[in-house]
């Protein structure tokens, strides 16, 4: 889909806080409130907008200790990796989930409360799942820099 300015200065607006009314858009763009409605459903219509989100602060829901772990399976055998894809998406502590190339085979990004849980994931049910072969995990010290906005 081609976008012209005023699609990405919406989509900009929309990225930064999706709850404002459609006046205030129409206001920041110089728009009509009926064109940046028809502009917003045009944008969600052809999948460009696909949802929207609440963000939550993981500090007050007690989930901030994020890991990133590395994971290895034992073969790259179609089976064997759609089985883990599918596995992994159960895994309500894993939040992002990456095939990658390099000497892993995927990056998992998990929230847990603190290292006492993350153990109990990684024996109950990381390395409960088949296939793995070896796993290295990495634990955030400080986020640097985090967003969702997809710069356009």
């Amino acid at each position: 889909m081609k976008f012209d300015e005023l699609d990405i200065k919406l989509l900009a607006l929309l990225q930064e806080d999706c709850k404002k009314a459609t006046k205030e858009y129409a206001n920041r763009l110089n728009l009509s409130v009926t064109a940046v409605y028809e502009r917003i459903k045009r944008l969600e219509k052809s999948g460009i907008v696909t949802k929207y989100v609440a963000l939550i602060d993981k500090k007050k829901v007690d989930k901030d200790f994020v890991v990133l772990c590395h994971v290895k399976l034992i073969q790259h055998a179609k089976d064997y990796v759609l089985q883990f894809e599918r596995e992994v998406q159960q895994l309500q502590e894993v939040v992002e989930c990456y095939h990658t190339s390099g000497d892993y085979d995927y990056i998992l990004k998990i929230y847990v409360r603190n290292m006492e849980a993350y153990r109990d994931f990684m024996v109950t049910k990381l390395t409960a799942l088949n296939h793995i072969g070896s796993t290295q995990s990495s634990f955030v010290i400080s986020e640097v820099k985090h967003t969702t906005r997809i710069p356009l």
